[in-house]
């Protein structure tokens, strides 16, 4: 599984570094969930933040605009009309099996987490590009395909046309 250490190595030292569960607690049980202990830790350690001018990553606690729990409401809301459910491999939830929109990207893509058929089983990534009906799996957690992006390899998303002198980051406004 890849550290935040090893995200940090190439995304640079975190400025946010979060330290109170309150608003993922808050998240948690309105949504009926447990994110991933890597996810929780990376947005913790970061924000909400842009990478490679790119990637939009969101903190429960970010300010109105920039709030995870409205982007994920937001983006469920959405996600569940009936002519947008084709365009994913399984319905957008909570329950084992469905997906939890977690970021996106100015490229058009949307993130999702996959929540596990099994409580011991690792979640999943699912990457859907908006301009097309493709979506893409990826057997790694968040940490790990975040860690494969910020590398610079295919992961639906590409950041070296984004980020050629390397991964950086910028807090959201």
């Amino acid at each position: 599984m890849a550290t935040l250490s090893e995200i940090q190595a190439l995304l640079g030292e975190p400025r946010f570094n979060w330290p109170d569960p309150a608003p993922w607690i808050e998240l948690e049980q309105e949504l009926g969930i447990e994110f991933p202990a890597d996810f929780r830790e990376i947005v913790n350690a970061y924000g909400s933040i842009e990478i490679n001018g790119q990637l939009y990553l969101k903190h429960p606690a970010g300010h109105l605009l920039h709030s995870l729990g409205r982007a994920i409401r937001e983006d469920l809301e959405f996600w569940r009309e009936e002519d947008m459910a084709e365009f994913l491999p399984s319905p957008v939830g909570s329950d084992p099996g469905e997906l939890m929109p977690v970021a996106t990207a100015t490229t058009g893509e949307a993130i999702f987490l996959r929540v596990p058929d099994d409580p011991s089983s690792p979640w999943r990534v699912v990457v859907q590009e908006f301009d097309s009906p493709a979506w893409t799996l990826y057997e790694m957690t968040f940490g790990e395909w975040l860690l494969a992006y910020l590398k610079g390899r295919d992961v639906t998303l590409c950041s070296r046309n984004f980020a050629p002198d390397g991964p950086f980051y910028e807090f959201l406004p």
